[in-house]
């Protein structure tokens, strides 16, 4: 039995940056939390890393845009000036569009032609 570690994350687009072989999405989700007698909007934002179709699929994207992404969680450890640094990368393998930014419910296909099961 395979063991994974998945996300879900249902949020606006905001910075897209685009390189060769990857595209990087600055997701922002918003959780109401409890302050004082009443509730505040907390904005969390999360950085996922596009790859192949996803990352073809992303050039259609617009900063705005209501989007759908689930994948996978992969550890990554470096070296740099002799110095050990970790992190953690959030991998999109499917991808959608739910809502336009300007308010269109124009729904793209979630393409799942990456995952490997």
């Amino acid at each position: 039995m395979q063991n994974i570690a998945e996300f879900r994350i249902i949020g606006r687009l905001g910075k897209i940056s685009t390189m060769e072989k990857v595209t990087y999405l600055d997701i922002a989700s918003n959780y109401a939390r409890k302050e004082g007698d009443g509730w505040k909007d907390d904005t969390h934002w999360n950085r996922v890393t596009l790859f192949g179709r996803a990352k073809e699929r992303a050039d259609k994207l617009s900063t705005g845009d209501l989007v759908h992404i689930t994948g996978r969680i992969r550890q990554s450890r470096y070296e740099r000036d002799g110095e050990t640094h970790y992190g953690t990368d959030i991998i999109a393998d499917r991808m959608g569009v739910l809502l336009r930014k300007g308010g269109t419910t124009e729904q793209d296909p979630i393409e799942d032609d990456d995952i490997p099961f």
